[in-house]
């Protein structure tokens, strides 16, 4: 049987309002930030701390992007960056150069991701489960294999390359930069994301339609298991060692980000560019609390509230376009 075309993502004037508003939130952000903190917000070596900070989180919120708009749900990609960033910072390993090192921790991340598409598509477990085995497997082989010890990178190589700058930016934020263009790519101009979007909206229709949806979710899962294993590298490299703790609850960051923006969990639709926007509203916010010493607890507070109102928001927009 031929193979059709999958539908395209709808694009239309709802999506580019939610756009707008969003940058509308990460500029009043900006307002307060500038209000409570006028002398430090603005300032390069902040706006620099705020870019680096939002880098690596927002390498594996591209992942999580695609993995939410085909319908799934990923749970171990910090625990993935964790165990990558170990691997990648034994001592055998960087023996062998920076090269070897970038190497392992993008094979570790592409492997871990593989197995949990593998898993949900051809084992048929469903996604929350298999990527929570993962979760605690993941983290258990980091500590295991680093004595639960941080290893230090001792690479000068490495650490030179990845912490220096080109054109006055930040590697990491280069980094960042290519990984959201070529995720907008692939996920807006090519097969591999019109499948996505596909399988997420409609998967029986899709298997119908001569596509093999099975294949296809490993594939989703290994790419968001690559992008961990990158930042992996980021992190390895801004906080110079290798840790089982490295990527602690970037899963649970990089889902409210997609959350806020715009990506439906049920699978089906989002955007590249509201995911950015959501990594930075995040990032800001951590920033404007650190700027006006407010203790942590309120700030997850009210990171919590932000991510119930982003799903009300967004329940509320799909019930008015069944509606419609």
């Amino acid at each position: 049987m031929p193979e059709r075309p999958a539908p395209r993502a709808k694009q239309g004037l709802g999506v580019d309002l939610r756009l707008a508003s969003l940058f509308g939130v990460l500029v009043l952000l900006i307002l307060i930030g500038w209000i409570t903190s006028p002398d430090n917000f603005l300032t390069g070596s902040n706006l620099d701390t705020i870019l680096r900070l939002a880098a690596p989180s927002g390498v594996v919120a591209v992942g999580m992007t695609f993995v939410i708009i085909s319908g799934g749900i990923d749970l171990s990609v910090g625990s993935v960056v964790g165990l990558a960033s170990v691997w990648m910072t034994t001592l055998a390993t960087q023996s062998y150069g920076p090269f070897v090192m970038v190497v392992t921790g993008l094979l570790v991340g592409l492997g871990a991701g593989l197995v949990n598409g593998l898993l949900i598509a051809y084992g048929r477990m469903v996604p929350f489960i298999a990527t929570l085995a993962m979760y605690i497997s993941a983290r258990g082989l980091a500590e295991y294999l680093s004595n639960k010890q941080t290893q230090v990178v001792r690479d000068q190589d490495f650490l030179a390359f990845f912490r220096g700058e080109f054109l006055g930016v930040p590697t990491l934020v280069w980094i960042l930069v290519i990984v959201v263009a070529a995720g907008w790519v692939l996920l807006n101009r090519t097969t591999f994301g019109r499948r996505t979007f596909a399988v997420g909206g409609n998967p029986e229709a899709t298997r119908l339609a001569g596509i093999n949806v099975k294949r296809h979710i490993a594939f989703v899962y290994g790419f968001a298991g690559l992008l961990a294993g990158i930042t992996a590298v980021m992190l390895a490299a801004r906080t110079t060692a290798g840790s089982s703790t490295n990527g602690m609850f970037y899963e649970l960051d990089a889902i409210a980000a997609v959350v806020i923006g715009g990506t439906a969990l049920t699978g089906g639709r989002g955007t590249m560019v509201g995911t950015l926007i959501g990594v930075l509203i995040f990032t800001l916010i951590t920033n404007i609390f650190v700027q006006n010493n407010l203790p942590t607890e309120v700030q997850n507070i009210a990171k919590g509230a932000i991510i119930v109102i982003a799903v009300l928001l967004q329940f509320r927009t799909n019930k008015a376009r069944a509606n419609t």
